[in-house]
Parts: structure tokens; C-alpha cells; sequence
């Protein structure tokens, strides 16, 4: 990090520890917190908080105060000064002292918070950085029901004010990779893959696996498009999956959330052949985010199954992250099929979106490791195989030549 006249400065140290981070992994998952801003020395103005703060995807504001309360709120909806109230069902507050944090949602149908140019609130209820002063006020409001007694002990005065940027990745690239490294011998990074706000994927690719890197390419392709986001205009259009599934969209088409692709008149003009059809659909869920998956991004998710039920097409869900999600397995992989945790999410998954469970797949994907593992390898390539006896099943049924 440097400073205006471009000397090296010394990171800035998150008050937020370990300990507490973990607590908070039962509301949020296990996901990545980067610290944003820090108003001791970010200041608390309201510039600088938007400043820092702005267009980053969902956060989390963490206020500390002098009775050793660590209280603030969680918003997946970006700050953007918008002038307009936010909808935002994933919205909550939260508080932490002594045992089990305490989780406030947003009441149904009302606003999470009011996106402007001032300090953050939550439902215009909490104000942090109140007046650019180190103060909690509270409002008379309906969007959160909470008492301030046990929220933040009706203290006002904040010796600190944090806002954490939330990065979240399903593992759609990640899964790519993970299936060609262990075709390779090795972990591979071919597709891009990480943690942001939003999806970071933004081309429609087509990846071909080979056996080994003088191999020759195994006799199917793993697709990769840009993920669903709960907002309109963000995300995968839902008419572009349409254009995917019938073999119109090229590779490396760049997606555009508020214009779905329009294929040349010479392309639409001929159908696509068998092989650039889609042959099986997989959509990509974080175990760790599942409870949280807002009816926005549910109803989103119960169209395309519609639209992708009505070409006969199979479809599977893969549940990344299992390690993440149940200590039990982080110790040892070789009991994800055992945890009773993992089953009920595996239940979940299907209750939620209406497929059978034996179409929900737990794995994990290389993410850290140097060096391929036995035990992960098997739940990739079970997924795999169920993805390609899938996909023969679809070509068995379909009587065009290909």
C-alpha cells in the first residue's frame, strides 16, 4: 500500500480477529472478509466511506464499541448512492459478546437500508459514523426488529467502524480446473477463477480436457458461462441461456447483462449441429451459501430449470465447498458421504430447486492445494462420470445425426 506521495505504507491491521471472524462464518459461510475501511483511519466522514466502500459487491460493516460489543450489519446489494431505498432479503444485523451471535433479519417487505450519499444505515433505523462522528444512532423504523439494549448495549460512542468486502465464488471455473488437473498429473489454473461480489466470469468459454498434456482431447467439453446475480441487469441474462443450450453462442462471447445475445443472420439462419448443443446442464452452488440463497435468485433458478425441462435436457447440481461447510469432512473428505450435515444440505438443495437428490453432487474443488489428492479426485470424477452418463442418456433419447 502507498500513500498520496507514492511511499510505501504498512498494511492496515483489521480489529477483527480470528476468533470472531469464525463466529461470524455461521451467519455468512466460510467466506473471504477483506477489510474496505477503517474509520480510525479512513476517517468518518461519509465521502470517505463511499469512497472505499462503493460498487464492491456485498459487505460487512463491524462497529466495536467501549462495552466490548462487535455489532453492525450485512447488505449483498453494493453501495452506489442510488438516492432509493434497497431491497435487500439477505440483509441482516448481527451482534456479538458473549456466545452465539445474534442474527437480526431484515422483516419481509420492508427496505434493508436507504443507498445515498450519507453514512451507511440499515433500514434507516442504525446509522454508523452518525454526523461523521464516531456514533451508533438510532431511529424509529420498522425494517429490523431489534432492541438496542441487547444489539449494542444503548451505548452511542464507537471506538471503531470497519467495513468488509465479502467475496463469494461458487466454483464454476474452479470445478474446470480441477477436472483437467487431474487429467493432467497436476493442479492447473486454465479457467480464471477466485472470489469476488459478482460473478468473474464474463465470457462464455468451451474447454476441451485433454489426457495428459501430449494427450490427445477426451471426448467431451466442459462449458463455462457467466454466473446468475440476484439483481436485474447483473448476472447471466436468462434469454441468453436459451442461446447457449441450441449451440448459437460462440466461444469467448462476452456477455452482456442488460443486452442478451443476438446471433448474426448467416448463424440463426441454419440450427446448430448436435455437438454445439448442450448436452447436460450443471448449475454450481456454495454449500456454505445455500440457507442463505435469497426467493429472488430461487425464482431465477425455477425459470431456467422450466425453460431447460422443456427441451429435455438432464441437469445436475454440484455443491462446492463441502470441506468448508462441515469440519467433519475438512478432516477427512472420505466421510462426505456419511456427514449427516452434508445429507441435509444435499435435502435442502432439492427441496429448493425440485430436482431428485441423487442429481445433487458433493465435491471440492482445488482451490489450495499444490498437489492432487486421492480423495478429492473421487468425488470430481464421480461427479464427472454422472455428468457424461447424463449427457449419453440425452443423446440416446435425441434422434438427430450427429
Amino acid at each position: 500500500m502507498q500513500n498520496s506521495f507514492g511511499e510505501d505504507m504498512a498494511p492496515i491491521a483489521a480489529d477483527l480477529t480470528e476468533e470472531k471472524r469464525k463466529q461470524l462464518r455461521v451467519l455468512l459461510g466460510n467466506l473471504e472478509l477483506t477489510l474496505l475501511y477503517k474509520a480510525s483511519v479512513h476517517g468518518y466522514q461519509a465521502s470517505a466511506f463511499h469512497e472505499r466502500c462503493d460498487r464492491q459487491g456485498p459487505t460487512l460493516l463491524v462497529a466495536y464499541n467501549c462495552l466490548g460489543y462487535i455489532f453492525g450489519g450485512y447488505t449483498s446489494v453494493d453501495y452506489a448512492q442510488r438516492g432509493q431505498k434497497i431491497t435487500d432479503k439477505e440483509a441482516f444485523l448481527f451482534s456479538i459478546r458473549y456466545g452465539a451471535p445474534l442474527c437480526i433479519r431484515v422483516n419481509s417487505g420492508h427496505c434493508a437500508r436507504f443507498d445515498n450519499a450519507g453514512v451507511p444505515n440499515f433500514g434507516q433505523q442504525l446509522y454508523f459514523c452518525y454526523e461523521n462522528q464516531p456514533v451508533v444512532e438510532e431511529k424509529l423504523g420498522n425494517s429490523f426488529s431489534f432492541n438496542a439494549e441487547k444489539l449494542y448495549g444503548d451505548t452511542s460512542e464507537l471506538t471503531e467502524c470497519e467495513v468488509y468486502k465479502v467475496k463469494q465464488s461458487a466454483g464454476k471455473s474452479s470445478f474446470f480446473n480441477s477436472i483437467n488437473s487431474i487429467f493432467m498429473g497436476h493442479v492447473t489454473s486454465k479457467a480464471m477463477s477466485g472470489s469476488a461480489g459478482t460473478s468473474l466470469t464474463t465470457q462464455f468459454r468451451t474447454y476441451p480436457v485433454k489426457d495428459g498434456r501430449e494427450g490427445k482431447p477426451l471426448p467431451f467439453v466442459l462449458c463455462d458461462t457467466m454466473g446468475l446475480e440476484e439483481q436485474s441487469g447483473a448476472g447471466l441474462d436468462i434469454e441468453d441461456i436459451s442461446s447457449i443450450l441450441q449451440g448459437h453462442v460462440p466461444d469467448r462471447y462476452k456477455f452482456n447483462p442488460t443486452a442478451p445475445f443476438k446471433p448474426d443472420e448467416q448463424k440463426a439462419s441454419r440450427p446448430a449441429s448436435l455437438q454445439e448443443k448442450i448436452h447436460c446442464v450443471v448449475y454450481v452452488i456454495d454449500t456454505t451459501k445455500i440457507s442463505l440463497m435469497s426467493d429472488k435468485l430461487q425464482e431465477k433458478l425455477y425459470s431456467i430449470r422450466s425453460q431447460i425441462n422443456s427441451l429435455a435436457i438432464p441437469q445436475i447440481v454440484l455443491m462446492t465447498k463441502v470441506d468448508e461447510a462441515c469440519p467433519h469432512v475438512q478432516n477427512d473428505l472420505r466421510d462426505t458421504y456419511a456427514s449427516s450435515y452434508i445429507k441435509s444440505k444435499v435435502q435442502e438443495v432439492s427441496s429448493r430447486l425440485g430436482v431428485s437428490m441423487s442429481c445433487v453432487l458433493p465435491v471440492k474443488n482445488y482451490s489450495q492445494e499444490l498437489e492432487l489428492e486421492l480423495n478429492c479426485d473421487v468425488l470430481l470424477l464421480t461427479a464427472l462420470q454422472q455428468m457424461l452418463r447424463f449427457a449419453n442418456d440425452f443423446l440416446d433419447d435425441d434422434d438427430d445425426p450427429i
